[in-house]
């Protein structure tokens, strides 16, 4: 996590064996969130963000097709089965050359939605761009299906 300095108010560690699993994980948390929301998505190429991603759209109610922004960069879903929650923001920011980029594209509007929540992977490339009350989601994959999840919640504001 070179780049990030944060301080974490708490750290919670998940441990789940199966793809299926880090879905339902994912979705749990989604059927938690009240309010718009930035997570950071940190781990390697095939570790399961947006897999992570997919189960929270899902627990939100989502029905769509959910795959990876790394070409288009930035992906809006619209929610309509939550009343707090209208879109999901999911942002790959592996192939940007600067937070300059993200800026350009118009992505920054959707961090401080309250209707919107939003995921950044690769999120270390665009640090200086994230809120202070960033939430950071580590994925470690361990075995073929066993994924370490290291949740951090950033301070509140």
């Amino acid at each position: 996590m070179s780049g990030l300095a944060v301080i974490y108010l708490k750290m919670k560690k998940i441990i789940t064996t199966s793809e299926k699993e880090t879905l339902e994980f994912a979705g749990n948390m989604a059927e938690k969130i009240k309010t718009g929301k930035v997570f950071a998505l940190l781990g390697d190429l095939g570790a399961g963000k947006t897999v992570f991603v997919r189960g929270f759209l899902r627990g939100l109610g989502y029905k769509g097709r959910v795959n990876s922004p790394t070409f288009v960069i930035m992906k809006i879903y619209d929610i309509k089965k939550n009343p707090q929650i209208k879109q999901v923001c999911h942002i790959d920011a592996y192939r940007l050359k600067s937070a300059a980029d993200l800026e350009a594209i118009g992505a920054l509007e959707y961090f401080k939605r309250k209707d919107t929540v939003v995921f950044v992977e690769w999120a270390e490339r665009i640090s200086k761009l994230l809120l202070k009350n960033t939430s950071y989601i580590h994925i470690e994959s361990q075995k073929e299906n066993t994924r370490v999840l290291k949740i951090k919640k950033g301070p509140k504001k």
